[in-house]
């Protein structure tokens, strides 16, 4: 089928911004005297908000509401001033979305990063392109819970029956479900194929040329996982 509205996750799916998140995680690490960690460890560090992130990087005894205030400001401060060193978006995704608004396909994004910080961001990589972009606020549950979602939606106005969510993680997948929709998996970002078919992806996309013909109505170089292969990767829940 055809979408007429599509949500996007922001890290792993739209921005490459892995490297500029784990450097600003390290700094905050080295400061302090603690380990470390690796990119590919950030990969599964990241993707339930900053608070969320500065609590894995953290070694346990400084994983107190105390420390990680402290934590916390100390990456939002660094992450801030760097978060455009090294983030860009990833090959192709300007022209699908030029093939989506070509195509009249109405489109937002919905982030675990902090509102102001994520239509900054978008504003920088996307200027003029993205009138819908929610990012995490306070009193509202973060993804996978689907409030964000419901509310972003109901902005945009959008028909929830021809609506489709993409993400690069199951926390993506697991928020579309949740809100009642399907959710495609692109292999680009940060997570694994085996991960995004564990949760229950509809779709998995390989190259965002080939996620915008799926979107389209095409499915023309989309994997789309069968409903029993589905349902054994979840555990029986088809």
């Amino acid at each position: 089928m055809r979408y007429d509205t599509v949500v996007f996750d922001l890290d792993g799916t739209l921005l490459n911004t892995i490297r500029d998140l784990a450097d600003a995680a390290n700094y905050v690490c080295r400061a302090h005297g603690w380990p470390e960690h690796t990119l590919d460890e950030y990969r599964y560090f990241v993707g339930n908000g900053i608070p969320k992130l500065c609590q894995r990087f953290a070694p346990e005894t400084a994983r107190d509401e105390a420390s990680q205030k402290e934590v916390l400001a100390q990456f939002s401060a660094r992450y801030t001033a760097h978060k455009e060193d090294t983030t860009a978006p990833y090959p192709g995704i300007e022209a699908m979305l030029e093939a989506l608004s070509a195509a009249g396909v109405r489109y937002g994004v919905l982030t675990n990063k902090e509102h102001t910080l994520a239509q900054g961001v978008m504003e920088h990589y996307f200027p003029g392109r993205f009138e819908f972009v929610q990012g995490a606020v306070p009193g509202v549950p973060t993804k996978p819970d689907p409030t964000a979602l419901h509310h972003l939606l109901a902005r945009m106005g959008a028909d929830e029956s021809r609506t489709l969510f993409v993400g690069d993680s199951d926390v993506d997948i697991h928020t579309a479900h949740n809100a009642g929709l399907p959710g495609a998996g692109v292999l680009w970002g940060f997570r694994t194929k085996e991960e995004l078919t564990a949760a229950g992806a509809e779709a998995l996309a390989a190259t965002p040329a080939d996620l915008a013909r799926y979107i389209l109505g095409e499915a023309e170089g989309v994997h789309t996982p069968d409903r029993e292969a589905r349902a054994a990767a979840c555990g029986g829940e088809g």
